[in-house]
């Protein structure tokens, strides 16, 4: 065999498993992987998807919903929508450790955000504090959408939608999605609505949440997040 060929095939292996992410895991999320993924990718089939596009999670603390999007063509549409079973702390962004609170604003998840073993069944971190709250002095950290139901400072859910929420999330990082956003309002912020909270002190930072709110109602799209001036700003 030509050595330039011998090369070029050994090459190929060692991308091919050097290419693969590395993802926390555990027996329990494998085994909730091997029973519940096989179903998951027949819904995503008959409702028009691929099991191997990008997916967008969008949280809204009233009326208490969870939804998951996946990439279709060129937008989002909307796959599954699940009930958090509990948050704690009401409307308003979370600004301190322990003060019961759970954020509000635009996050993400990344492989390394996984726990597979966390005491709470499965676990993803969202990643606060961001950008945002460390600009504004922001404490606490670990806040986590995860099962078991009960919870101070996270988004709880039962066990049996965690399972499909970590499992979409961690089949959405083995097909190549590097960092999966999380969204999270305190409720739709349509000019309407939002007018009718005008007297709440968090007012200011939700008409800075809206644009991108806004944006994906429009496109359909995860509107691109940085923070400027201690604000957020989208495109």
């Amino acid at each position: 065999m030509p050595k330039l060929f011998l090369s070029t095939v050994l090459s190929l292996v060692l991308f091919s498993f050097t290419s693969k992410p590395t993802l926390p895991d555990s027996a329990r999320a494998a085994g909730v992987r091997a029973a519940i993924w096989p179903q998951l990718q027949k819904d995503l089939k008959n409702c028009g998807f691929r099991d191997d596009k990008p997916i967008y999670i969008r949280l809204f603390k009233e009326p208490g919903v969870l939804e998951i999007w996946v990439k279709s063509g060129m937008q989002y549409k909307l796959f599954r929508e699940y009930l958090i079973c509990a948050y704690s702390g009401g409307l308003g962004p979370k600004q301190k450790e322990r003060d019961g609170k759970c954020p509000e604003g635009y996050y993400a998840i990344t492989p390394p955000q996984l726990q597979p073993m966390s005491s709470y069944h499965l676990a993803m971190n969202i990643g606060y504090p961001n950008a945002y709250d460390r600009q504004h002095g922001f404490t606490g950290n670990l806040i986590m959408i995860h099962g078991n139901c009960a919870s101070i400072g996270c988004y709880a859910m039962t066990d049996e939608k965690i399972d499909e929420i970590y499992t979409m999330v961690y089949e959405a990082f083995v097909h190549g999605q590097k960092s999966v956003p999380v969204h999270i309002y305190p409720f739709k912020l349509n000019t309407q609505l939002l007018e009718t909270h005008s007297e709440w002190p968090q007012y200011a930072f939700w008409k800075n949440l809206k644009p991108g709110f806004d944006l994906f109602e429009r496109r359909h799209i995860p509107p691109e997040v940085t923070v400027v001036n201690n604000d957020y700003h989208f495109r």
